[in-house]
């Protein structure tokens, strides 16, 4: 299959009227042509659906999710694109163009202990979708190419999960069900929904089944799904609540990169991932014990004027040694700390306010290595030397133990701070290799592609 001169130029457009700049644009039609030439042996004829699916940053908002709390998002203007086709013996087969992978499951069935990697993520979507709309007819066959680094904290892996759910979604016409009309009314439910879907945890009427294995929360998904161009978005969660979008400055912008340290959440740092969402249940159990029951940790603190300190003075020892009193104190601290920056920090986009964007950063940094516990030496050294080469904000973000870091800087100096920068961390740590990174503006959600 080859993507035409005319589709090419269609898709540029399209991308340009969502408001990405003419260079972004024209790199998802790049992208997009790509993917068109490498579908044989995936797709057995001409595609019935095209889609794109962003990665997103996290500015604030790091483990915050799944308590309840705020996150500050933006999608960026790279991702994932996708191309489906319709089948009829409900076998759903996704190939990735650029790696090579092809894999084939059967949504009726759970998925086997076994399943891993691409495996995983494909069948846990498509079985929940079977589970959760009885009948629905899944069959599809999917390719996608992806320019997200993998693993980077840019959501790779929810980009593609939201991709698929929402191309099976698309095939199944489970939006005229009675089901998604009863209980997905919104955005931001659909947002929710598709986290439980990766998490495995049950969405108010559509019961939960396995999940990928990380107990994360929906601020992946909601970035992806409900973001606006050039506009960060923040959210409050548990459920998922649209709390207002505010537009970047025009003469700011993000500088990604990658640390070149993956952040693997679904594999090797999944038990570092979910010790800190276990910190957050255990604090919320020892609150449910002792207070009027709280659905997540953030409305459990919102209940009283004084619940942190009626919280912190309940603290012990997890019954399976876990946690102790001051690791629940350090999760407890953290939680609070972050979960109140981004509202400060969306304030500081709607003000123009560089300084008290990096007062807020710098902070949170800070605590992510001191309370959290999730940085690595490699993200530290990074956002340090994003700020001594000139970025006025600078943060890890992402799962952690890995992952990138964002930079904010003025918009005219975006290319000569990132090659510095880059520069400054290869010559740093050498073992990483080549460090990929980007300069973007805040981008537009997932979104359905009409190539001419």
């Amino acid at each position: 299959m080859r993507l035409s001169p005319i589709g090419r130029h269609a898709i540029a457009e399209q991308f340009a009227s969502l408001g990405m700049t003419r260079h972004d644009a024209a790199s998802r039609a790049d992208l997009f042509a790509h993917l068109a030439d490498r579908t044989d042996g995936i797709l057995d004829g001409l595609p019935d659906w095209w889609r794109f699916t962003p990665g997103r940053i996290e500015i604030f908002g790091k483990h915050t999710d799944y308590a309840g709390g705020h996150s500050l998002l933006a999608a960026v203007p790279r991702g994932i694109a996708l191309v489906a086709e319709r089948r009829t013996d409900g076998v759903v087969r996704v190939g990735d163009v650029f790696d090579g992978q092809r894999i084939e499951i059967d949504p009726s069935r759970p998925a086997p202990p076994e399943y891993r990697g691409l495996k995983r993520y494909i069948h846990v979507v498509a079985h929940r979708l079977f589970l959760n709309f009885p009948g629905c007819e899944l069959g599809t066959n999917i390719a996608f190419g992806s320019d997200l680094p993998r693993a980077s904290g840019m959501s790779s892996s929810s980009a593609l999960t939201v991709g698929v759910a929402l191309a099976l979604i698309e095939r199944a016409q489970l939006r005229d069900r009675a089901e998604w009309q009863a209980h997905l009314t919104t955005v931001e439910d659909v947002a929710w929904y598709l986290g439980c879907v990766e998490n495995g945890l049950d969405f108010p009427g559509l019961p939960g089944s396995a999940g990928v294995g990380t107990q994360g929360g929906s601020e992946d998904q909601t970035a992806i799904v409900a973001s606006t161009t050039d506009h960060v978005g923040l959210y409050r969660f548990v459920p998922v609540t649209a709390l207002g979008a505010t537009r970047m400055p025009s003469d700011w912008m993000f500088v990604i990169a990658s640390s070149g340290v993956q952040a693997d959440k679904a594999g090797s740092v999944m038990q570092l991932y979910n010790r800190a969402s276990s910190g957050v249940r255990a604090l919320l159990d020892i609150w449910n014990r002792h207070a009027t029951h709280a659905q997540s940790l953030a409305s459990a603190l919102r209940s009283a004027p004084d619940a942190e300190q009626q919280l912190r003075g309940w603290l012990a020892p997890t019954a399976d040694g876990a946690f102790t009193a001051a690791d629940l104190d350090r999760r407890l601290r953290h939680f609070v700390r972050e979960s109140a920056r981004g509202p400060q920090a969306a304030i500081a986009f709607a003000q123009g306010d560089s300084e008290t964007l990096g007062r807020l950063s710098a902070e949170s940094q800070h605590d992510a290595e001191h309370l959290l516990g999730n940085q690595i030496p490699e993200t530290v050294l990074m956002a340090t030397l994003a700020r001594e080469q000139g970025a006025f904000a600078s943060s890890s973000f992402g799962a952690g133990f890995g992952g990138s870091v964002w930079a904010a800087v003025p918009a005219h100096d975006a290319e000569r701070f990132g090659h510095a920068w880059i520069r400054a961390y290869e010559a740093a740590v050498p073992s990483v290799g080549a460090v990929p990174w980007f300069a973007a503006r805040p981008g537009p959600p997932a979104t359905a592609v009409t190539p001419g």
